[in-house]
């Protein structure tokens, strides 16, 4: 398997309109942060994670000339916005494109992008094939997910696990029959917004406590606000095993 990190930064990503401080000045390639998203190729498909405002950059960057999936780990705006330009896979390959989401977030996909879905379509829309999945395994072209629920405030938010690849975004609890579903992993990627605690995300303090119980060996930190700090100088901080992810990093598994 292979891991590309599409994005990781927050909802506003990173640097922040309007905003000078040291993180958001930063020449370092590192700061520079797309709303948070995953490619998996696994097994010859790809799967992407989120369809974030930044999609069609993100499928740029990444030379990605071929999708097979879209796992949606929850409705808001920054992780489906670019939900339309799937459109150009869909004349590529000629074929819809399989999104799999809860009823929950199928319901503000539908609505958001109610043209999609239209009984008369207008020519060039996106091609969208709504798969539905709650928290049992799934296949997604013969690649098996394992969704585990966690809680983004009040709100139930899907992270996936692949193999021995997990990945959990936009979350500040997890209940302990979901976190059984983590341990085990080789690589964990875990939404970390910055130092100080917050109401939907978990803080870096938090992060690394949940990254120790669960006992995974090595552990990426995503969904990074501007307010964490320079990435450097938080990596050198961490422990061996424990780092911020970047755009761009690839890891092999």
């Amino acid at each position: 398997m292979r891991i590309t990190f599409l994005g990781t930064g927050t909802s506003q990503g990173v640097p922040m309109i309007a905003c000078t401080c040291r993180v958001c000045s930063s020449a370092d390639p590192r700061d520079k942060r797309l709303r948070s998203s995953v490619l998996l190729e696994v097994d010859g498909k790809n799967i992407v994670i989120d369809t974030t405002p930044d999609f069609r950059m993100q499928m740029l960057q990444a030379h990605v000339r071929h999708l097979d999936a879209v796992l949606i780990t929850h409705s808001h705006k920054d992780h489906i916005a670019g939900m339309d330009d799937v459109r150009a896979f869909n004349y590529f390959q000629q074929s819809p494109i399989d999104i799999y989401a809860t009823h929950a977030a199928q319901e503000v996909i539908t609505r958001e992008f109610a043209y999609a879905f239209a009984e008369v379509k207008y020519p060039g829309v996106p091609d969208i094939r709504l798969n539905t999945v709650d928290e049992q395994p799934f296949d997604v072209k013969g690649v098996e997910v394992i969704p585990i629920r966690v809680w983004h405030y009040k709100m139930p938010v899907l992270g996936f696990r692949i193999g021995d690849f997990t990945y959990i975004t936009d979350a500040n609890r997890i209940q302990d029959e979901e976190k059984a579903k983590i341990k085990g992993s080789a690589v964990l990627v875990l939404n970390a917004l910055r130092k100080e605690p917050h109401i939907s995300h978990f803080s870096l303090d938090e992060a690394l406590a949940l990254a120790d119980e669960l006992s995974v060996p090595q552990v990426y930190f995503t969904h990074i606000s501007h307010q964490m700090g320079l990435h450097a100088e938080v990596n050198q901080q961490l422990k061996p095993g424990r780092a911020l992810a970047y755009d761009g990093l690839v890891l092999e598994l």
